[in-house]
């Protein structure tokens, strides 16, 4: 049987507006113990964009982004079993205790996924997180074949939200 495998800790602004989340990271950016860290993932790439700063390349100035932007980003899952990093073969899986940050953190009033299987597995596992105002953005992975400025173009409704 294939190994489990396990999300990161969340990154939370201090007054986060927004909660992203994606699946399970890949094996890159387990490899590196940093969100995104694909070379060809867009994810640092568009929110860069969106905010009109050079995109960081340090992790450390990474998550500065995510706190200067008031964003919160995790993972749907805790663990799972998944051989390789597509998010098709995720099995087993086993949410983040994704309520408990969102009580935590009242001032989240929406969430936004990173591809339609990060939305299909929090539908799956949180149903009693309906309530939530939820966004599904195209997947920012190198999977997802769709043009850089295809995905911007989508993306740029979190702006909104903030």
């Amino acid at each position: 049987m294939d190994e489990f495998v396990y999300s990161f800790p969340p990154i939370i602004a201090e007054v986060p507006k927004v909660l992203i989340l994606g699946t399970m990271p890949g094996v890159a950016s387990l490899d590196a113990q940093e969100y995104y860290a694909h070379p060809r993932n867009a994810f640092w790439k568009i929110l860069a964009t969106l905010k009109g700063v050079a995109c960081p390349i340090v992790y450390e100035e990474k998550k500065q982004l995510i706190r200067n932007m008031s964003i919160a980003l995790w993972d749907v899952c805790h663990t799972c079993v998944r051989p390789g990093s597509l998010d098709s073969a995720i099995r087993y899986e086993e949410p983040n205790a994704i309520a408990k940050l969102l009580q935590e953190n009242p001032s989240i009033q929406a969430i936004v996924f990173n591809g339609q299987p990060a939305e299909k597995l929090f539908h799956k596992h949180l149903k009693s997180l309906r309530h939530f105002h939820c966004m599904t953005m195209p997947s920012t992975s190198p999977t997802n074949t769709k043009p850089f400025e295809e995905k911007l173009n989508s993306w740029k409704e979190l702006l909104e939200l903030l």
